[in-house]
């Protein structure tokens, strides 16, 4: 063989070993690359992503594990980020952590674009609602304010419902699911254009909450939600919704307005009896005096217990600058008029002297 063509062959052989090795990637820690997955078992899960060996993938949580094993299979092209260029067996480490989330984000977005109920599973109950599941792995928050018939103070854990996504904003990773149909302003403004302020109706208790009741109640052709607030449930003031009242059972209201900007119905069932102080009102008649202990002291003025539940107001301008009231004293006042709306009655301060400039 002559000397040119020994050294064509070498460079050939060379050149050729140059591009063998120039094919294999040299992953770098925080990488991410694209490979396949080559196995794909519940103790080992390989992806070629074009290095020297297979990468293996680290996953320490089972249900992280699950969900992976559930959504991949052997061939499928996946995305990984790299933890560890080398271990100590010679194989990249690498996450699926990143790629799972793109995917479960892509079915959150459809499933919110589709408006459609499916099956999730109570995981915990938190005191303003429940923490829930899908099969595929996506979590979020239930309210209580947006369940239907589901007890707050029952043990729910494992019991599985129907929702559907009410909102999500993957930058601060919120999902809100929701039982409730939903409705935009046209399909209420449909839906209540037979009800009107005052009506008396029946409606279905769908949900208890510390500050009222949600109800649902028949619009024109649908159900549409109602809410009973704690103060509106009787003329006593209560600190919570009374035991009597169940999920499911079928009571009657009086429609107070329409909150038209969530859509719901707000009624009352106070007003369904008159007032027990309605009475008591008409005998604080105009420049009529009374003597009563300041309950409180407000920026905007001072109340008092008239008693039988009926408070007297005393504004802010009707208080002179040089004078200061203090909770519990008892002070006199005349009567300037009544507030039955608010069963209140709207005094002025009895001064043994007038100050200069006080009207």
């Amino acid at each position: 063989m002559s000397n040119s063509s020994a050294s064509k062959k070498a460079q050939t052989m060379a050149d050729l070993m140059k591009s063998v090795k120039s094919t294999f990637v040299v992953p770098k820690k925080g990488e991410s690359f694209e490979g396949t997955v080559t196995k794909l078992t519940s103790s080992e899960i390989l992806v070629d992503i074009g290095s020297k060996t297979e990468a293996t993938v680290l996953e320490k949580d089972k249900r992280l594990l699950r969900n992976l094993l559930g959504q991949i299979k052997v061939g499928d092209k996946v995305t990984v980020t790299v933890l560890n260029p080398e271990s100590d067996m010679g194989n990249p480490v690498v996450s699926l952590r990143r790629f799972i989330e793109d995917k479960l984000w892509e079915e959150i977005e459809k499933l919110k674009g589709e408006k459609k109920e499916f099956e999730v599973t109570i995981d915990d109950i938190t005191k303003g609602g429940f923490l829930v599941s899908t099969p595929s792995g996506i979590s979020g928050f239930l309210p209580n304010s947006q369940t239907q018939f589901l007890e707050v103070n029952q043990n729910q854990i494992g019991k599985k419902v129907l929702a559907s996504l009410l909102e999500i904003n993957r930058q601060e990773h919120k999902i809100i699911f929701s039982q409730k149909t939903t409705m935009g302003r046209q399909d209420f403004e449909k839906e209540i254009i037979n009800l009107s302020p005052e009506q008396k109706i029946y409606a279905t208790i769908t949900n208890i909450t510390p500050f009222g009741i949600f109800v649902s109640l028949q619009g024109k052709e649908k159900p549409i939600e109602g809410f009973i607030h704690l103060s509106e449930i009787s003329w006593e003031k209560l600190e919570n919704v009374p035991s009597s009242y169940k999920i499911g059972e079928k009571i009657e209201a009086e429609i107070i307005n329409f909150d038209k900007k969530n859509f719901k119905v707000n009624l009352s069932i106070k007003q369904l009896t008159e007032a027990p102080f309605q009475k008591e009102l008409e005998k604080f008649i105009e420049e009529r005096k009374v003597t009563a202990k300041i309950t409180k002291v407000l920026s905007s003025g001072v109340i008092l217990d008239l008693g039988e539940n009926i408070e007297g107001f005393i504004k802010k301008e009707k208080i002179p600058p040089t004078v200061s009231f203090n909770e519990g004293a008892e002070i006199t006042a005349t009567v300037l008029e009544v507030d039955k709306k608010k069963h209140r009655v709207i005094l002025v301060p009895v001064l043994k002297e007038k100050p200069i400039g006080y009207r």
